[in-house]
């Protein structure tokens, strides 16, 4: 069997593979995600990557990647420091202003 199956709703990873790169138990891994204490992006690939996915899973200050092809196979697998991306709406205020940009003239 695959580690990675799709059906209607997206894609199923075995919680073994997200387990072990999070060193915690495949049995705990539904209740985390439940609870988003690990969360995931999907990403299509397009042009060269098509019939590509790119699935990130982040928990902890961790990610695992994981690259797969239309089959399901793990075509690639990395974890690497990383922050979950922010959801929610953005505060577009606290972003800094690049030199040169609209604000107050001088």
């Amino acid at each position: 069997m695959s580690t990675v199956t799709f059906d209607t709703d997206g894609f199923v990873v075995d919680a073994e593979v997200v387990g072990d790169a999070f060193g915690i138990e495949p049995e705990a891994v539904p209740e985390k995600m439940r609870s988003g204490r690990i969360t995931s992006r999907c990403e299509k690939g397009v042009d060269e990557d098509e019939g590509r996915w790119r699935l990130t899973f982040f928990s902890g200050g961790r990610a695992l990647r994981l690259i797969v092809d239309a089959k399901g196979t793990i075509l690639s697998r990395s974890t690497f420091p990383a922050h979950p991306p922010r959801t929610g709406p953005l505060d577009l205020t606290d972003l800094p202003r690049s030199p040169g940009g609209s604000g107050s003239s001088g």
